[in-house]
């Protein structure tokens, strides 16, 4: 993987965000701030994001349709329109009515996923608060659902909701936050855990995945819990699955308003809320993480106590700050970095502002500025830092979120609750290269309509070498030696077929689109590519 120094004003900006607009564009002041304030007040304007100083995205998240088509029946007209984000902010209530609807379209119950994932890409373009969209979506990632089954879909407005408020908050109320969400009590099948057939796919999840890390089970060395080493202590190392089964009889009664019979005539009501249900919890003894539960505590006791012990436990803090320094900084982060990334962590726990001291902490370190290897682009960031970069008049169209997901970048789709892997090789074999390019052609080339590359940007005067080494100036300013960028500018122009020194308006027919391309190709060079 290569190597690229690239100034602290672009270092941030793309490792903290989605990149910079062109110094001309009014929209974005990122760039400059930190150019003028330093690292230090630049991530502290970051952290305290105001939307009302975020005129031009909520400008386009207002503007934007999605297109909604669907034939009639016996219960509906024929709907054939262009609609707009109408559910992106709405509790799950107000969503739940299409969900129970066996006749409703499929088009009109899979639309909250859709219209999130357009929002998602349009915020990572247009928003100021690039660090914000970044850990929105580090958090979907790390807390994943399905979004294509509909109860699910119903209640991901509500969720990246709770995300929003949180992502820079505590991670303890974070947490409960999510436990508590309709989207995740559905997804990991604890709307449906009782007392005597506790389930345990939360359970599980909540220790694997979101909390210590796979890296603390310890099943295979223990099979007892007063083994495992610390345990007699109360402070266990890591977690066996006694521990899982205990956790899972733990959030027995944790469901949601779904219309589920509660004996005789009595039914939950349908409005797809949280709600727990004493009457279904097993409120016997307990014993997790070494630490033991009287019987009969207050309602949802067990499950909040179980929430304190993994929130709290040191494998946890090891297992997300690995987490945020390898998302924030790179793929091998330092043992000095990820120990210092702790120490805020642990010491910041009950703050209120947790997170956001771990990511100033991750951040402000001598690591963050250091030249390293940078990590492969996702194909959402490699969209957004070229929209930006290019400044093109662009708006997010269904046709672009299929070809996200084609290249591998599953909005709210991914089907396995780990989430999107972290490793670059993800996004470099050869089926997710091919869509890559497909992504920056088809953008230039207004393919999605979305709104492409003009091609009188690009003067038919002008080689294409020199071209393209202005173009990768535009995309990657201060980040390419003269003589790389020349080279890459030759590899460019000999690609379209032209010689060094041959002016684009040679090509004949073809100028036009060599010029509209040539940002793409740029684009689709290695140092772009790489955050």
């Amino acid at each position: 993987m290569p190597a690229f120094a690239l100034p602290l004003e672009l270092i941030a900006p793309v490792r903290l965000g989605y990149g910079t607009r062109p110094r001309s564009a009014s929209a974005d002041e990122s760039a400059d701030r930190l150019r003028r304030g330093g690292l230090k007040a630049w991530i502290d304007w970051q952290l305290a994001p105001d939307d009302r100083a975020d005129a031009e995205c909520l400008r386009r998240l207002a503007a934007l349709r999605l297109p909604i088509k669907y034939g009639a029946t016996p219960e509906r007209e024929a709907v054939d329109e262009q609609r707009g984000l109408v559910t992106v902010a709405q509790p799950v209530e107000a969503l739940w009515p299409v969900v129970i609807d066996n006749k409703a379209p499929g088009p009109e119950r899979g639309r909250p996923r859709q219209e999130l994932a357009a929002a998602q890409v349009t915020r990572a373009i247009w928003s100021n608060w690039g660090l914000r969209e970044l850990m929105v979506d580090f958090w979907h990632g790390h807390f994943t659902v399905f979004g294509n089954e509909p109860r699910i879909a119903a209640a991901l407005p509500s969720l990246d909701q709770v995300v929003r408020r949180q992502w820079a908050g505590n991670f303890r109320t974070l947490l409960e936050a999510v436990a508590t969400n309709p989207a995740m009590l559905v997804y990991l099948n604890n709307r449906s855990s009782r007392a005597g057939s506790a389930n345990e796919n939360f359970a599980r999840e909540l220790f694997e995945l979101h909390t210590l890390g796979r890296a603390a089970y310890l099943n295979a060395l223990y099979n007892r819990w007063r083994d495992v080493p610390g345990a007699a202590q109360g402070q266990p190392q890591g977690y066996i699955d006694q521990d899982v089964y205990e956790a899972a009889r733990a959030f027995t009664g944790w469901t949601i308003e779904d219309g589920q019979g509660l004996g005789g005539d009595r039914k939950l009501p349908q409005s797809g809320r949280f709600t727990y249900q004493e009457g279904w919890h097993d409120g016997y003894q307990k014993r997790v993480l070494a630490t033991e539960f009287d019987p009969f505590q207050p309602p949802m006791a067990d499950g909040r106590k179980v929430l304190d012990l993994v929130a709290f436990h040191p494998a946890t803090a090891r297992h997300l700050c690995l987490k945020l320094c390898r998302r924030l900084v790179g793929d091998a982060p330092s043992e000095a970095l990820l120990a210092a990334a702790v120490e805020t962590w642990t010491k910041t726990r009950s703050r209120p502002d947790q997170i956001a001291q771990v990511i100033r902490a991750i951040v402000l370190s001598p690591a963050f500025a250091q030249p390293g290897q940078p990590r492969v682009k996702r194909p959402l960031e490699l969209v957004a830092s070229f929209v930006r970069a290019t400044g093109m008049e662009f708006t997010v169209t269904d046709r672009l979120l299929g070809e996200l997901e084609a290249s591998g970048q599953r909005l709210f789709t991914y089907p396995t609750p780990d989430g999107l892997p972290d490793e670059d090789a993800y996004w470099l074999g050869t089926n997710a290269l091919r869509h890559r390019a497909s992504l920056m052609l088809g953008i230039a080339d207004n393919g999605f309509g979305t709104g492409g590359i003009d091609a009188g940007w690009t003067p038919p005067h002008l080689p294409a070498d020199v071209a393209a080494a202005q173009w990768l100036d535009r995309l990657l300013p201060g980040g390419l030696a003269p003589d790389v960028r020349g080279r890459i500018g030759q590899a460019i122009a000999g690609g379209l077929g032209l010689a060094p020194g041959q002016p684009i308006g040679s090509a004949g027919k073809d100028t036009a689109t060599i010029a509209r391309r040539l940002p793409a190709y740029a684009a689709l060079s290695a140092p772009f590519q790489y955050r």
